[in-house]
């Protein structure tokens, strides 16, 4: 007699995040949603982050593109009355353009500048610029990767010199919130641990550890954020 197999467990649905066509984010997959503040330290330099909300976890939810939902952070139809236009213009040239690269003793930094978001992690101790450029300092060295790795957008990569390989946190797989009270500042979606996105014409974009979307309704790099938050 032989045995029978079990039949396997129902699969979740991979964790994935689609554009809608001038409408919402739909987040599939049981992706976890938190709200994150960034802080200051005594010198007024952003420096670290801080949690504090998370969400109950939804298998499927659909989060606010347009910037003017009442029930933000999450979609309430808003977009349709108010006729927005989100059309995604990053998916018509490469969003990961040539990046300035700055080459120091012990490390290497690749600069996106189109994919900055103003979170500003990057401006403490002199700059991740020169901190990369005398990182033959352990202590320049070490807050020049700690800098690159605050970055959400990704903008900056910090990589050993030596090896070339990239040095990048482990993050939860995750979409936060991103705050800056000091500020009032409602920064963009922080997409975190590599979630595809998928543009409203089903084509995936290149999956990072590390990107930002935008949820003001105002970035001319959808759906990417291009920092045009801070302006309003």
């Amino acid at each position: 007699m032989t045995d029978k197999k079990k039949p396997a467990p129902e699969q979740k649905d991979e964790m994935k995040i689609t554009v809608t066509k001038n409408g919402p984010y739909i987040v599939t997959g049981g992706v976890p949603l938190i709200r994150m503040e960034i802080c200051n330290d005594d010198e007024g330099y952003c420096r670290t982050w801080r949690e504090v909300e998370r969400f109950s976890v939804q298998e499927t939810y659909a989060l606010c593109r347009c910037g003017h939902s009442q029930h933000k952070p999450f979609c309430d139809g808003t977009h349709a009355k108010i006729g927005f236009i989100g059309t995604e213009t990053a998916g018509s040239e490469p969003y990961l353009r040539q990046p300035r690269i700055i080459t120091g003793p012990e490390l290497e930094l690749l600069d996106y500048e189109n994919l900055c978001v103003h979170a500003r992690f990057c401006m403490r101790a002199g700059g991740v610029w020169n901190l990369t450029e005398n990182s033959d300092n352990p202590a320049a060295k070490a807050t020049a990767i700690e800098e690159a790795c605050n970055c959400p957008s990704g903008r900056l990569v910090i990589r050993d010199a030596e090896t070339g390989k990239a040095i990048e946190p482990e993050l939860e797989r995750s979409i936060v919130l991103i705050e800056y009270p000091p500020r009032e500042e409602h920064g963009p979606l922080w997409v975190r641990g590599g979630i595809p996105v998928v543009s409203a014409e089903g084509k995936p974009y290149r999956i990072r550890n590390r990107l930002t979307l935008c949820r003001c309704g105002r970035s001319k790099n959808k759906p990417f954020c291009d920092g045009s938050h801070i302006q309003h």
